[in-house]
């Protein structure tokens, strides 16, 4: 679904990517490892069109990446981060906004699968009428997932999605990916969220050292 064929990716003349290969196929439940610094968010961006290859191809279903084609990406992808943007005042209408751009026009969800989504992610219902910048982190990171499957979404690029969440909702979140068919890149030190994932990425200066599908040793 997802692949990188020998990618190098410079920024300010300094190499992030290294003659980068690796592929992520559908259904996969992939884990980026390593220190900081690595290379992880560096590929979830070069994936996302962030950073545009100096050499070698990213492919997605097939399909080079180009500047032609990565709206098509897009659509499909999700990215989640550590502190997602919501880009309404209130939740409700952070939820609904991506439902007010033309591309999404007539597909608006009804509340009924709104709030049924709300329940599977332990978030409360008059959460709907909060302002975002009032809510936790951990909230926004559920209101962002909730949105971008309520978008029927099913690859996600999830940068350290469990951080800010306690016990509860974390249990929640990572039932949800578990027992969804989403095709999910991630880079993570949760034991717990790495227990539901299939693939182990191990990411040393930019490079793909190892992959595996063994977690041990991985959480970095």
């Amino acid at each position: 679904m997802i692949r990188f064929d020998n990618v190098t990716v410079r920024e300010n003349g300094h190499m992030i990517l290294d003659r980068m290969s690796l592929e992520i196929a559908e259904h996969d439940k992939a884990v980026l490892c390593g220190k900081s610094g690595s290379g992880k968010t560096s590929i979830m961006n070069t994936v996302m069109g962030a950073y545009v290859p100096d050499e070698g191809t990213v492919y997605f279903k097939g399909e080079p990446v180009t500047e032609h084609t990565i709206r098509q990406l897009r659509q499909a992808v999700s990215y989640i981060g550590q502190e997602p943007v919501l880009g309404a005042e209130k939740v409700r209408d952070a939820i609904m906004l991506p439902f007010t751009f033309k591309m999404h026009k007539g597909r608006a969800p009804d509340s009924r699968a709104v709030l049924e989504l709300l329940d599977k992610l332990h978030l409360n219902h008059q959460i709907l009428n909060k302002e975002t910048a009032v809510i936790s982190g951990g909230e926004k990171q559920r209101i962002a997932i909730a949105r971008e499957l309520l978008l029927q979404k099913n690859v996600f690029i999830l940068d350290e999605v469990t951080s800010a969440l306690d016990p509860e909702s974390k249990t929640a979140v990572i039932e949800f990916f578990q027992n969804s068919a989403c095709t999910i890149i991630s880079a993570s030190h949760d034991p717990l969220w790495m227990k539901i994932c299939t693939k182990f990425l191990l990411i040393e200066q930019g490079r793909l050292i190892r992959v595996t599908d063994n977690p041990e040793g991985y959480s970095l």
